[in-house]
């Protein structure tokens, strides 16, 4: 049992439990903010901008070259969303305090 030990203590000191948790809440956290940019703030952006398909499909023909830019501006406010709840979401509830150095005696 000598490992199983080893394996419980890593998991406290590292905070593994802690990531996973964080990593599942992350992975909700983005679908939703993707639904509200795809479903929500797309179609109004494509309405103020005048892109009849939505803002995914908006784009500039160059050529027989289609420059996505609907598409890039999208991903690019899914971004900037995602990264705001992050940032206020960590900040609300205190959590920068939390993650604190560790003594690093030898």
């Amino acid at each position: 049992m000598m490992g199983l030990s080893g394996f419980m203590d890593f998991v406290r000191t590292q905070g593994v439990v802690g990531l996973a948790v964080g990593f599942i809440l992350g992975g909700a956290i983005s679908k939703v903010v993707t639904a509200l940019v795809t479903d929500i703030i797309n179609p109004l952006l494509g309405v103020v901008l005048g892109a009849a398909g939505g803002l995914k499909a908006a784009s500039l023909n160059i050529g027989g070259v289609a420059i996505l830019w609907g598409d890039f501006l999208s991903v690019t406010i899914d971004f900037l969303v995602i990264a705001l709840v992050v940032y206020y979401g960590v900040r609300v509830l205190g959590l920068e305090k939390l993650d604190k150095k560790k003594d690093a005696s030898f």
